[in-house]
């Protein structure tokens, strides 16, 4: 058996370092959002999509599994790992890039890659996040979007141990 070439959307996944270089090349205005996005769900998609619907492109940074491991989900988290977790966005329509950042905010790679629009789930106060000082600070704009009710990834992981425990 033969080794197939990579899928056509490994393309859309960049390194930190070449992040900057790529994203000039995407269709303007582009939008930023960022997360694990460990367990890819129906909310996760229709997020993605709304806020593709923001901008003519979308790029999405990943925790890193170490930055990942920081927000307190759980010692097993992430169960993907960063390389599989970037892999299922980038198969995504909506998304155009997928990067990583190791620290435990985004501060730093917006900083470096300045979007128009920056965008998180309706869970966040958008008023209380440094990234919406920031981005506005450039004339960028910082929305929340509203999550599709009954779906997180948390509550997966536990309905999976609480029907294989």
């Amino acid at each position: 058996m033969t080794e197939s070439a990579p899928a056509a959307f490994f393309h859309k996944i960049v390194s930190r370092g070449d992040a900057a270089k790529a994203m000039a090349r995407l269709a303007q205005p582009v939008v930023f959002t960022n997360g694990v996005f460990d367990v890819l769900h129906r909310g996760h998609v229709t997020y993605l999509a709304q806020a593709r619907e923001q901008g003519a492109s979308l790029v999405v940074a990943i925790n890193t599994d170490a930055s990942a491991r920081r927000l307190g989900k759980g010692p097993e988290r992430p169960l993907n790992r960063e390389a599989d977790r970037a892999a299922m966005l980038a198969a995504l329509e909506s998304v155009s890039l997928v990067t990583f950042f190791d620290e435990d905010t985004p501060v730093r790679l917006l900083a470096e890659l300045r979007p128009q629009v920056y965008v998180k789930g309706g869970d966040y106060d958008m008023e209380r996040l440094e990234e919406t000082r920031l981005v506005r600070g450039w004339g960028g704009r910082s929305m929340a979007i509203a999550f599709v009710d009954g779906y997180s990834t948390t509550a997966f992981v536990a309905r999976i141990r609480d029907a294989t425990g």
